[in-house]
C-alpha cells in the first residue's frame, strides 16, 4: 500500500498521485501571471518611447531644422536652406527603407519640411515683392500653429476629463472609456497630459512674439529668423525631453494596474 506513492514519485511519466495532480499542474501559472499584468505607467512609458522613435527618431526630426537655420544665417539663401533640409530628410528616409526599419519618423520630418515649404510658397504668391527674410519667416509659422493647436486640443480635453493619455490607456485595455470610472487613474492621466501640453505652450509664448515682431517690422526679418531658428532648436527636443523626464518621475511614483475587464457599474 505504501509502495504506490513511492513508485509514482520516481516514475517520470507520472506527475503526482490522485488528488495532488491538479495542484502540481497549476503551479507554473501564478509565476507567469505577473508578466501578463501591465501597469498604466508601463504602458505610458512604452507608448511615449514609441512616439519619439528613440534617439535616432529625435535626431532625424532635429537635423533638417538645424540645417535650414544654419544655412540661412550663413548664406542667406532660401533655396539652399530648403534644398539641404529636404535632402537631409530624404537621405534619412532612404536609409530607413534600405535597413527595412520603420520610416515613420523620417516621413514625419519630411512632412514637416514640406508644410514649411508650402507656407513659403504661399507667402511668395501672396506677396510677390516679399524679401527672403519674410519668406524664411513663413517657414516657421506652421510649427507655431501646430503647437498652439496641439495645446488647445489637449488642454480642452483635459479640462473635460478626457486626457489624451487616458485614451491611450483605453486603447491598450480594449475598453476605450472604462478608465474614466477610476478617479485616481483619470487624475494621473490629466497630470501627465498637462506635462505634454506645457512645452507647446512655452514655445508659443516665447516664439510667437518674435515671429510677430519680425512680421510687423519691429525687428529685422534676418534677426527674427535667426532667433526663431535658435529657439526652435533649443525649445525642440531639449524641452520635450525635460517634459518627458518629469513624466518619468511622476510615473516612477505610481504603479496603477490595468484592468482589462469592465469593473462594477456605479
Amino acid at each position: 500500500m505504501t509502495a504506490r506513492p513511492t513508485d509514482a514519485e520516481h516514475d517520470p511519466s507520472v506527475s503526482g498521485s490522485g488528488d495532488e495532480e491538479p495542484a502540481d499542474v497549476s503551479k507554473p501559472e501564478p509565476r507567469e501571471a505577473p508578466d501578463a499584468v501591465d501597469t498604466v505607467e508601463a504602458v505610458v512609458r512604452r507608448e511615449i518611447a514609441k512616439a519619439l522613435g528613440g534617439r535616432r527618431g529625435m535626431i532625424e526630426a532635429a537635423i533638417p531644422t538645424i540645417l535650414f537655420t544654419v544655412i540661412w544665417i550663413a548664406a542667406h539663401d532660401l533655396r539652399w536652406a530648403l534644398g539641404v533640409s529636404v535632402s537631409a530628410a530624404l537621405i534619412a528616409l532612404v536609409i530607413r527603407v534600405a535597413q527595412r526599419s520603420t520610416v515613420q519618423f523620417a516621413v514625419n520630418a519630411l512632412v514637416g519640411i514640406g508644410i514649411g515649404c508650402l507656407f513659403v510658397y504661399l507667402a511668395a504668391r501672396r506677396n510677390g515683392d516679399a524679401d527672403g527674410d519674410t519668406l524664411a519667416m513663413a517657414y516657421f509659422l506652421p510649427g507655431l500653429l501646430y503647437n498652439a493647436g496641439y495645446a488647445v486640443v489637449l488642454g480642452v480635453g483635459n479640462l473635460f476629463r478626457w486626457p489624451l493619455l487616458g485614451l491611450l490607456v483605453g486603447s491598450v485595455t480594449g475598453d476605450p472609456t472604462g478608465w474614466r470610472e477610476d478617479r485616481q487613474l483619470v487624475a494621473l492621466c490629466q497630470r501627465l497630459t498637462w506635462l505634454l501640453v506645457l512645452p507647446c505652450v512655452l514655445r508659443v509664448v516665447v516664439q510667437g512674439p518674435v515671429w510677430i515682431a519680425g512680421d510687423q517690422g519691429w525687428i529685422t526679418g534676418s534677426v527674427a529668423v535667426g532667433i526663431l531658428g535658435a529657439l526652435k532648436i533649443v525649445m525642440g527636443w531639449p524641452l520635450q525631453l525635460a517634459a518627458l523626464s518629469a513624466i518619468v518621475w511622476v510615473l516612477s511614483r505610481n504603479h496603477t494596474p490595468i484592468v482589462s475587464e469592465p469593473g462594477p457599474s456605479r
